[in-house]
């Protein structure tokens, strides 16, 4: 009897360790195949960590056009390839793996490619599936320092981290939960009540930021099913009622009807400290409208709101850069140190008072300002620069904008705060001009064009200042192409401006991240030109074919819809891709809980 006990526990003790082990390998071969699934930034040749070097552009390093900073979309076909190679490295059929997709891996946070003892508690998220980097350079990458927590993971600092000892970091975030060893030992799990009780107390016993992930992981898992099934741009679901995002317009229309999730899911806190008129509030007109539009909608009884930041994925900082110049800044001074106290004050406070920051050195936080100082007001905290989401208009990636981390914001001109009506214009045989430019002689990019362009041509249309008697909205509806390029920074209203008037934008700005451009394929509906080509601009404009042009002017039309502010807020429109951006940028944050 005493030996049949002791190879029946024996024999147990055999089974739990099978059915751990399978869990585990299983859950390895699933984030490596996340990290194939994933989508590589391009980026500039000096921050290119070396796992990154492969995936990188040749041409554009070689151009310096870093206008196009999106992610690689992985076709179905390369998904499928990429999942089939990872089973068979492991010999693990079809019906196995399917087991372990869906519901039934809920409990488990995706790891990074490597865990070591002195890892970081915010990272990147591997497998990331939406089209966002897998890996992040750490901030220390641009010191020649590499982190080691996995290649070119986000290493989140915090303020009281440097004085104390590593921390150790557990395998992973929660043990395997009951239906995840169902799944796939299901005979062994019948002799194994104990571990499956355990299992199940440890799923009810998750802390906040636990369920937070696992809601996050499910998201992600979504929108992978949508890379491998859905299609590049599939038609949408028979049926729906709403807008459904479909065509050449979008990247991948499969991925971005998963827009849903955001919606279903996004919860913001706002910090209710400080006062007006330099936190909660911001201008909401003219050329910097959009950031305090945006500051406003992020108020009252907004649904992605919510008032316990134990259950936000995302911590929203509501100064305004904007303000801060209007009441900060003394003209002609060029000290933008009062700004930068102020920011750097805020955080502390928010830091002292609530553990969030701490917790991810700020990377699951965001700003948001359309300024031209905002990416130089950030740097008054380090963690506020290398860590946080900044939502900017000036993107310009020469400036230490980030496109895998921070977010590009369009500029839109509310003339007097009143919100466009006019919208639209003739079709391309109607309009008159090829192309049409006004504004002022300042940047390093407009004294070129005006040298070359301006009023020496009466099909392109270059003014510094417009003709008595002549509307600028005219001339906009009139001409097949608008010509944006950037001012004193990379970003220009114009662009917002030609999309509202069905005009093909013309972007001549090298170092400019477009807006949406994880989502959006900016190549169907504007044309590039290099700063270094502005004197062949009208060869390159005449060589787009008429019929060409007609599908790009459709596409104009099509995408008007999401550089609309609508108040109150309507599905796509810019509020909604704005904290879409973020959205995706988060799901590419793992935040650890200890």
């Amino acid at each position: 009897m005493k030996n049949f006990l002791s190879d029946f526990a024996c024999n147990v003790r055999s089974a739990i360790i099978l059915a751990v082990s399978l869990v585990a390998a299983l859950v390895i071969i699933d984030s490596y195949t996340w990290r194939l699934l994933s989508f590589p930034w391009t980026i500039p040749s000096s921050n290119i960590p070396p796992s990154f070097s492969k995936e990188i552009s040749e041409n554009t390093i070689a151009s310096n056009n870093f206008s196009d900073l999106h992610a690689r979309l992985v076709s179905p076909a390369e998904a499928e390839a990429a999942i089939a190679k990872a089973k068979a490295a492991d010999g693990i059929t079809d019906d196995d793996y399917s087991k372990f997709d869906g519901q039934g891996m809920q409990g488990i946070a995706p790891l990074p490619p490597s865990t070591e003892a002195n890892s970081p508690r915010a990272q990147t998220v591997t497998g990331m599936p939406s089209p966002l980097s897998a890996e992040i350079p750490s901030p220390e990458y641009s010191e020649g320092l590499v982190s080691g927590t996995g290649e070119g993971s986000l290493q989140a600092s915090h303020s009281n981290s440097l004085s104390q000892p590593p921390i150790s970091q557990p395998p992973m975030s929660q043990p395997p939960t009951s239906n995840e060893m169902h799944s796939n030992t299901a005979s062994i799990v019948e002799n194994t009540s104990q571990t499956s009780k355990s299992s199940k107390d440890a799923q009810h016993s998750q802390t906040n930021l636990q369920k937070l992930e696992s809601s996050l992981r499910r998201a992600r898992m979504a929108i992978r099913r949508a890379v491998t099934g859905g299609g590049i741009n599939a038609e949408p679901k028979l049926g729906s009622i709403d807008y459904e995002p479909v065509g050449e317009l979008y990247r991948n229309a499969a991925i971005f009807r998963h827009y849903h999730e955001m919606e279903t899911h996004f919860k913001i806190y706002v910090y209710q400290e400080g006062e007006e008129p330099l936190v909660h509030s911001g201008p909401c007109k003219d050329i910097y409208a959009i950031e305090g539009r945006f500051i406003q909608e992020l108020q009252g009884r907004n649904p992605f709101l919510t008032s316990d930041p134990e259950k936000a994925h995302a911590f929203f900082l509501p100064f305004s850069v904007a303000h801060m110049v209007s009441y900060l800044y003394s003209d002609n001074s060029k000290d933008m140190s009062p700004l930068k106290r102020v920011v750097r004050d805020y955080i502390d406070v928010v830091n002292l008072k609530y553990p969030y920051w701490n917790r991810s050195g700020g990377a699951d936080h965001f700003m948001l300002t359309c300024h031209d100082w905002g990416p130089h007001v950030s740097r008054a905290h380090q963690d506020l620069s290398t860590n946080v989401i900044r939502v900017l208009c000036n993107a310009n990636v020469s400036e230490g904008y980030i496109p895998y981390k921070d977010a590009s914001l369009p500029e839109i001109n509310l003339i007097g705060g009143h919100i466009p009506t006019e919208l639209g214009g003739p079709s391309g045989p109607e309009r008159q001009f090829l192309a049409f430019f006004a504004g002022g002689d300042h940047g390093p990019v407009r004294p070129v064009l005006f040298e070359f362009w301006k009023e020496k041509d009466s099909d392109v249309r270059v003014f510094q200042s417009l003709p008595p008697g002549v509307s600028y909205q005219d001339y906009m509806k009139k001409s097949k192409f608008c010509l944006c390029p950037g001012g004193y920074e990379v970003n220009s209203p114009r662009i917002v401006e030609a999309i509202y008037n069905d005009c093909v934008p013309v972007i001549i700005a090298d170092s400019f991240v477009l807006p949406f451009s994880d989502i959006l394929d900016w190549s169907t509906f504007s044309i590039h030109v290099l700063e270094k080509d502005i004197p062949s601009l009208k060869i390159i404009l005449e060589s787009v074919s008429m019929e060409k042009y007609l599908r790009m002017q459709d596409r104009v039309r099509q995408v008007q819809r999401h550089f609309l502010l609508n108040q109150p807020p309507k599905r796509y429109d810019v509020f909604h891709m704005i904290l879409h951006s973020v959205w995706l940028r988060r799901l590419n944050i793992l935040i650890r809980d200890y």
